[in-house]
């Protein structure tokens, strides 16, 4: 993969695999621009698998309201979690 493609770089932000996770699973039929809009404001406020679990879903599908089919994302989310 690097031989044929030396200069790739993911452009989904994120800070570590978790949470790059959890970017690609929000990246499903919508732009990363419109994934890494979002995932500041969620990676500060969902550190851990644990806050993910945590969160009543319907707070969760609000936070991820702007992106199409949020309920799936955060039923996905929850269950990878």
């Amino acid at each position: 993969f690097e031989k044929m493609f030396p200069n790739a770089e993911c452009e989904l932000i994120h800070s570590n695999v978790f949470e790059l996770l959890i970017a690609v699973m929000l990246s499903a039929q919508t732009t990363d621009a419109a994934v890494n809009r979002l995932t500041n404001s969620l990676f500060n406020k969902y550190k851990s698998p644990e806050d993910y679990l945590n969160v009543d879903t319907n707070e969760l599908e609000n936070d991820l309201r702007q992106l199409g089919m949020f309920k799936r994302k955060a039923r996905s989310i929850k269950g990878s979690c």
